[in-house]
This record gives C-alpha cells, sequence and structure tokens, in this order.
C-alpha cells in the first residue's frame, strides 16, 4: 500500500457550480485527505521494508513497482497471479474494531492459491477502499499483511489507498490483494496425477476466510454477540476466535514441491471438499476422501448445531478442518517431511478412477 488517496481516481468531482459556493471549496472539506494518505504510507513504510526479497527494485511510494525475475534466481520462469478478498469476515473485523489479523487472510487467500500451481509468491500489491481513511486502522490492517507477506518469503511491493466518500459507511473499509509468483517451466502443478495417489491434508486453523455470510447468520440465531465467550473456545471471545486468520502453507508447501514430491495441491476455500478438489484432477479421476480420517475443529461442531447447519452444508461451505489437501504418489516421504517441521498432517484419501470429481466414503460427523 504506497500511494495516497488520488483526486483524479478515487474522489467524487465536485459539482460544476462547487466553484460558485462562497469561500471556495477544498478537497479536504469534500471529505478526503492527501495528508492522511502521507501518514499511513509514513506508518507502513517499516513494516513493508521486512518483506524485501532477492529481486525486488526500488522501494514504497512510485507509480509502479519493479521485480527482476534473473535476481531471483529463474531461468525459464512462467509467470502465476492471482487476486481475492476476504469477504464478509470483513463486518467482523470493523465491527468489533479488531482489524490486526484481517491482512493476514488477505495474503493467504492469494498466496495459497499460487502454490497450489508450484509457484513460489514472489511479491503482493493490497486495495484499501473506505470513506473516511482512519490512518491508525488502516495501519493495522497493513501490518498484518505485512507480516504475513513476510511468513511467506513475498515482497509487499505496493498498493493503493482510495478514500471515497459517500461510498462507504462510517468506519466500514474494502479490502483486495494481488500476488504475482513464478515457477519454472518444467515444475509447473498439477502433474502425472494417477489412480492409486494418496490424498495428504494439512489442517485448518479454524474457518477461514469463506462461508463467513453463513456464520454471521448463525451468530444472530444463536443469540450471542460478538464479545461473549465462544462455546466452541470459552478462553476468546466469540470475535476473537472467528476472526483467527487463515493458515499460510507457502513453506511446508514449497519445500514438498522442491523435493518433487507433489503431483498436485488443492486449496481449500469457498465450496469446500466437493468443490476445490475436483480443479486439480484429469477427466476420469475421483478423488475419494474418508471421513473420520482427520480431526474436525469445535468451531464447526459449533456451526453445525447452532445453526443447524446439515452435514452436507456444512461440507460444502465450509473447509471443515482441511485447508491443503496435497496429491502425491510418495505418501510415506510426505509424512515424514512434515513430521520435520513439526506440521499436522492427516492421510485422508486417495485418487481413484471415476467421473464423479469428489466422493466421500462414510459421513461426516459434527459433535
Amino acid at each position: 500500500m504506497t500511494t495516497p488517496p488520488k483526486p483524479d481516481k478515487h474522489a467524487p468531482a465536485p459539482h460544476d457550480d462547487a466553484a460558485a459556493i462562497k469561500g471556495g471549496i477544498s478537497y479536504d472539506a469534500a471529505g478526503v485527505s492527501i495528508e492522511a494518505g502521507d501518514a499511513l504510507v509514513d506508518a507502513i513504510k517499516p513494516a513493508a521494508g521486512q518483506t524485501h526479497r532477492a529481486g525486488v527494485l526500488g522501494g514504497l511510494g512510485g507509480f509502479g513497482a519493479l521485480f527482476d525475475l534473473k535476481a531471483a534466481g529463474y531461468r525459464d520462469p512462467v509467470l502465476v497471479s492471482c487476486t481475492d478478498g476476504v469477504g464478509t469476515k470483513l463486518m467482523l473485523a470493523i465491527e468489533t474494531g479488531q482489524h490486526d489479523t484481517i491482512g493476514i487472510d488477505l495474503v493467504a487467500m492469494c498466496v495459497n492459491d499460487l502454490i497450489v500451481q508450484g509457484a513460489q509468491p514472489l511479491f503482493f500489491l493490497d486495495y484499501f477502499a473506505t470513506g473516511k481513511l482512519d490512518v491508525a486502522d488502516a495501519a493495522r490492517v497493513v501490518k498484518g499483511i505485512a507480516e504475513a507477506c513476510r511468513q511467506s518469503g513475498c515482497a509487499l511491493v505496493g498498493g493503493e489507498t482510495a478514500e471515497m466518500p459517500g461510498m462507504y459507511a462510517a468506519g466500514h473499509y474494502d479490502l483486495a490483494g494481488f500476488s504475482v509468483g513464478a515457477a519454472e517451466r518444467d515444475t509447473l502443478l498439477p502433474r502425472d496425477i494417477h489412480a492409486g495417489d494418496t490424498l495428504i491434508a494439512l489442517p485448518s486453523s479454524g474457518v477461514h476466510s469463506n462461508g463467513f455470510s453463513l456464520v454471521r447468520q448463525v451468530v444472530t440465531r444463536s443469540g450471542l454477540g460478538w464479545h461473549d465467550p465462544a462455546p466452541f473456545a470459552p478462553s476468546l471471545s466469540l470475535a476473537e476466535a472467528l476472526l483467527t486468520p487463515t493458515s499460510l502453507y507457502v513453506r511446508d508447501v514449497m519445500a514438498l514441491h522442491a523435493k518433487g514430491l507433489l503431483n498436485a495441491c488443492a486449496h481449500i476455500t469457498g465450496g469446500g471438499l466437493p468443490g476445490n478438489l475436483p480443479r486439480v484432477l484429469l477427466k476420469g479421476l475421483t478423488a475419494e476422501v474418508t471421513a473420520g480420517r482427520w480431526p474436525v475443529p469445535p468451531v464447526f461442531n459449533w456451526l453445525a448445531k447452532a445453526g443447524p447447519v446439515a452435514p452436507e452444508e456444512m461440507l460444502k461451505v465450509f473447509n471443515c478442518g482441511i485447508g491443503m489437501v496435497l496429491v502425491t504418489s510418495r505418501p510415506d516421504d510426505v509424512l515424514s517431511a512434515l513430521q520435520e517441521t513439526g506440521t499436522e498432517a492427516y492421510e485422508i484419501g486417495r485418487i481413484i478412477e471415476g467421473q464423479a470429481g469428489f466422493s466421500l466414503k462414510g459421513e461426516l460427523v459434527f459433535g
């Protein structure tokens, strides 16, 4: 996030008769503070600086960001790009004033998509739009973005702050993230998937950043407030528990990929296991998942009961405890490597021949 609000792009144009208003009119009086935008840039520069990596040219404040792929060590690179947001999870952060981790979600939703292609995240840009810029709150958001970029080996190279009076309710803002990664052409995923390959799950930290429109309805039905103790995590408020940030899988997945252990990966986002696993499979192959092979976090048990939400709907909407699925023909090596780094992992199924794309053996039970 590098640039302050831009008069020509992000603010409503003054009425034609503005010049006739007695005493004149100013941009600040119209609701846009260039000084606040500048203050935000200054506030986030140290955090963004901690994300610097090989290949980045220049620093924050330019009209664009430059990246040298040769300096980053690539010989025959393919660029992979993605964009995402965090959905209505934003409303929870806004309504409770808890802005410190929502930026982690924003980065995770993008970089976790890059790595399933076998691409190392290189750089990230963010878009922060609001009616009136609160520098302190915005800085908290961007510092979360910078921390997630640092953990992912991804440089925060810039972005845009848009202050647009009249577009957003007081205190509200919106976020979008954009990331670019690279992979050597001959290492792109998915590749060489065959019947008999094993499915290994990496656990989620909770709901992550999908399904919050349903989560918010369940909370309303439950009669609980955001600051009440979470029924599934009593040491935390309901808001704190639900705002647990999306897990970052970059380091584990890219380390496994560098060893040649992965045939494919699927980031489990909106659509759950049934909607995301088939996206990485060739026609004629099905991901057969066996229920009960992984622990379902308590938050999902509570959502299913408090809704109530039917098991098939839970599986379709939420990750249900699995944030990333690895497809491998060398499961013992994958599990051993993950054990060495202290990463939990569960063998949850296999690839079989069939046109269904996804199949669940057994019944997913929510306690």
